[in-house]
């Protein structure tokens, strides 16, 4: 588990990062760029900045480009704020859990609306629906009893 030194580091690496893209980055590459997180080795050498894009796989791909492209920029960045005696290599991975989560929603959303939509007349009920009664066997079968 990580310490809470680590931690504290890994949080400062995380807000200067999103700052420097929001802020001070010009590459345009990197403008649709979230940093959800960092994890930084126990020894502090190494921080790994997991990235949300939001765009198409090309886009995505030319975003974590142009990240590791400034690389170098973002660590200076680091360094003036973290005052440590070494300043992490940066590493920047593509994290698809925010666009995953966003596509499960959508197939709840979808789930919901096809359970709440009427039915047309003739269509299949859901399987789990109960068996339309059998209008047949309202009528007394047997005459002598009325």
């Amino acid at each position: 588990m990580p310490s809470h030194r680590n931690l504290r580091v890994a949080e400062a690496i995380r807000e200067v990062i999103a700052s420097t893209i929001l802020f001070d980055a010009a590459d345009p590459r990197i403008r649709s760029v979230t940093v959800l997180r960092v994890e930084v080795s126990g020894d502090l050498r190494n921080a790994t900045v997991y990235v949300s894009v939001m765009g198409s796989e090309s886009e995505q791909k030319l975003a974590l480009r142009g990240l590791k492209h400034a690389a170098g920029f973002f660590q200076s960045r680091v360094a003036e704020r973290l005052q440590t005696r070494f300043t992490p290599i940066l590493t920047f991975k593509l994290d698809d859990s925010v666009k995953k989560s966003v596509a499960i929603g959508r197939l709840i959303d979808e789930a919901l609306a096809a359970d709440q939509r009427p039915q047309t007349p003739g269509e299949t009920p859901p399987p789990d629906s109960p068996p339309e009664p059998n209008t047949d066997l309202l009528h007394d079968q047997n005459p002598e009893s009325s």
